[in-house]
């Protein structure tokens, strides 16, 4: 009886960890409050810090969401699924993402990437997360020159 409390204890206590760490939105989705993101989770306009990632890792599975109005690193600008049959080889993969992406740049921030204050971030499939249906891009903005952003980067034409 007794390892079936713990059981439960020790799962009340990742659901509870869960619901704490967990980024705040309101009514209509943006983010008001910090917390993590599922990178999975992330839609069109969430503003993110940086991930605390390690030397050498490269895989992202969650992010430091903060509201837009606070000091943040990065706004997400697009989410779309790759249209194409096989994983790429090589760099295909990021070449691939970034050119769809550097595709997506100026209708939101309303400046061409070329002469644009800001650079893109895309979080793209690992061969891994690809053989598992995962399809997904993920392009953010962020400031060339790693100051924090406030406020939406949309349309402002930085």
């Amino acid at each position: 009886m007794k390892s079936w409390a713990i059981y439960i204890i020790a799962a009340l206590g990742f659901v509870i960890y869960g619901v704490v760490t967990d980024v705040d939105r309101d009514g209509s989705g943006a983010i008001v409050g910090e917390g993590s993101v599922d990178a999975f989770q992330l839609r069109i306009g969430d503003c993110f810090n940086d991930a605390n990632v390690g030397a050498g890792e490269y895989e992202i599975s969650d992010v430091p969401g903060v509201p837009c109005s606070e000091p943040h690193d990065n706004e997400t600008y697009a989410v779309f699924d790759l249209a194409i049959e096989s994983y790429p080889e090589g760099d295909g993969i990021s070449q691939l993402a970034f050119e769809s992406c550097a595709e997506r740049f100026e209708t939101f921030v309303g400046r061409d990437y070329e002469s644009s204050t800001l650079d893109i971030n895309v979080m793209y499939p690992t061969i891994e997360g690809w053989e598992h249906s995962d399809r997904e891009v993920i392009c953010a903005v962020y400031d060339v020159d790693a100051n924090k952003l406030i406020g939406s980067a949309a349309g402002r034409g930085l």
